[in-house]
């Protein structure tokens, strides 16, 4: 059992049958009353998403979660494949499921899986990806880090705020649990 303060951002629990996943987790002491913890959460089966809040001392059931390393291997029609390098048996998810993380993933990338017993529940990524600029502006001449950006679509359709120096077919380190540029990918 674990107390709603004690939910983070990423964490899994069941409450009423239910696998639900905290998006965001934060702690609030209105003016008048007691404390309590206003949470983001998302049902990890339906995906659906809302906020609701907790008092504190409140308990769930911390949700046993597995992981395994698979390849991404492609998606078709809504649903992605994904194989075990170790056994070779293949998965198949939703794509709306995994919609979000989707954008961060290319053919043939290694990610890892998460399992709730034997249920396929979502994907984890690696802290930051290498994607490459489908489409931005053109580079201004003279451009410095500083500037306050422009839009760059990467090549899974993910939009990111860059540099004005940063071109078209350049290879970037993304973030992925911000969604946000890092630097240039080293060649």
């Amino acid at each position: 059992m674990i107390s709603a303060s004690d939910l983070k951002a990423g964490m899994t629990f069941v409450q009423d049958g239910k696998l639900i996943k905290v998006i965001d987790a934060s702690h609030h002491k209105p003016g008048k009353g007691n404390t309590v913890m206003r949470m983001k959460l998302r049902d990890v089966r339906s995906g659906a998403t809302y906020d609701t809040t907790f008092r504190p001392e409140e308990k769930f059931e911390k949700a046993h979660i597995d992981t395994n390393t698979v390849q991404y291997l492609y998606t078709m029609d809504d649903t992605a494949f994904f194989m075990d390098l170790g056994t070779y048996d293949q998965y198949e998810i939703p794509v709306n499921t995994v919609e979000n993380e989707m954008k961060y993933i290319l053919e043939n990338m290694e990610v890892k899986i998460q399992f709730f017993g034997d249920e396929v529940i979502g994907i984890q990524l690696p802290t930051t990806v290498v994607l490459t600029v489908a489409e931005t502006q053109p580079s201004i001449k003279g451009a410095t880090v500083t500037g306050s950006g422009k839009p760059a679509t990467m090549e899974t359709g993910l939009v990111v705020n860059v540099p004005d120096f940063v071109e078209a077919g350049e290879a970037l380190e993304i973030n992925t649990t911000e969604g946000t540029y890092v630097k240039r990918a080293s060649k």
